[in-house]
């Protein structure tokens, strides 16, 4: 797995970046459940970087699903049973959570840990459940029984209502992560920066050349560091892709099963199973990296038409990458797109 996302990281999705850059001004450490690289360009030194990674260490022990020191593991064993006093930062990405999880349908839904469990989708057994526990995990998952209270001191508190509930945030918590760094990067001066939580890409300022910054945006039917178009982008701003390719295992079956679940009831008999549409990835485009986050997912699972409306509604951009290997989005992000390959836009 690490191997992997080392071969990821250097067949980086940033493009052309600044000639400044030499192989000592970046850090790169493995946190947040994934690789995570910064680089500082020419104003790197071993105290921000220090200062950068220390805060991304800080905000795994809040966010992990898979730390039991976590304060979200704390909230999971305690469903059913009582309030969970949190953090100010954990209070931000629920309270965000619920909000997507609200103007999605329940597309995105931040109580879906027992489904992922259930599923293992991203560890060493990956399995294909039978329906019967499919139908009973989906008893806990729900995220109107997540239930938040209060608004500042330490009187921020969530519950989760069954027992057996937990929390998953791996489709928000990284871009939170990615708006805190850029936070301070902005309250240190830095006048550029290139940050990468496992492909949540954040670029900071502007490049030393003044050109815009290249962002590939991934072929999700070749291998990493392949791109099925680029987009250029002169400001500040983070991009996010979800899709089929990114964490999946192939069943006995022979079908793929990736991590993108169908969560509205609208699925039918596919609830609970990995959303199947016509889509490979989205790409969304945002000033919050948290947004873009969330929307990446929630505009996947939700399709071309539902997906690029809850885009447009939260000001964010978007691309759609569907099977046919045909590209559609918003206009703001067809224009900074450029196709590679086979790939055809449709505008």
């Amino acid at each position: 797995m690490l191997s992997q996302l080392v071969a990821f990281l250097f067949a980086i999705v940033i493009l052309g970046c600044s000639k400044t850059s030499a192989p000592d001004t970046f850090r790169a450490e493995y946190v947040l459940g994934t690789l995570c690289r910064i680089d500082l360009f020419e104003n790197g030194s071993a105290g921000l970087y220090s200062m950068l990674f220390t805060r991304l260490s800080e905000l795994d022990r809040i966010f992990s699903a898979n730390r039991e020191d976590s304060g979200l593991a704390m909230i999971s064993r305690s469903a059913g049973l009582e309030p969970v006093r949190i953090s100010p930062e954990l209070f931000t990405v629920l309270e965000r959570s619920l909000y997507y999880a609200e103007v999605s349908g329940g597309a995105f839904d931040p109580t879906l840990g027992p489904l992922i469990k259930l599923w293992g989708i991203g560890t060493e057994n990956p399995r294909i459940p039978s329906d019967g526990e499919i139908r009973n995990t989906l008893d806990l998952v729900d995220w109107r029984d997540l239930e938040l209270t209060g608004t500042g001191g330490t009187e921020r508190t969530a519950f989760l209502k069954k027992q057996g509930m937990s929390l998953d945030l791996g489709a928000i918590a990284k871009g939170y992560a990615a708006d805190e760094l850029a936070g301070l990067l902005q309250a240190n001066g830095i006048p550029r920066a290139l940050i990468d939580l496992g492909g949540n890409i954040y670029v900071w300022g502007k490049k030393a050349s003044g050109g815009p910054w290249r962002i590939g945006v991934q072929d999700p039917t070749d291998v990493r560091g392949t791109y099925a178009g680029v987009l250029e982008m002169k400001e500040s701003i983070s991009v996010v892709s979800a899709g089929k390719y990114e964490r999946y295992f192939t069943g006995i079956d022979g079908n793929r099963y990736h991590h993108i679940m169908e969560l509205q009831e609208t699925g039918g008999n596919r609830q609970g199973y990995p959303v199947e549409n016509n889509l490979l990835s989205v790409t969304v485009i945002a000033f919050s990296s948290m947004d873009a986050d969330a929307l990446s997912t929630s505009c996947f699972a939700l399709g071309y038409e539902k997906g690029l409306d809850l885009a447009k509604a939260n000001g964010a951009e978007i691309l759609f990458i569907f099977e046919n290997k045909t590209i559609r989005g918003s206009a703001g992000a067809l224009e900074a797109f450029s196709a590679s390959g086979d790939y055809r836009v449709i505008y």
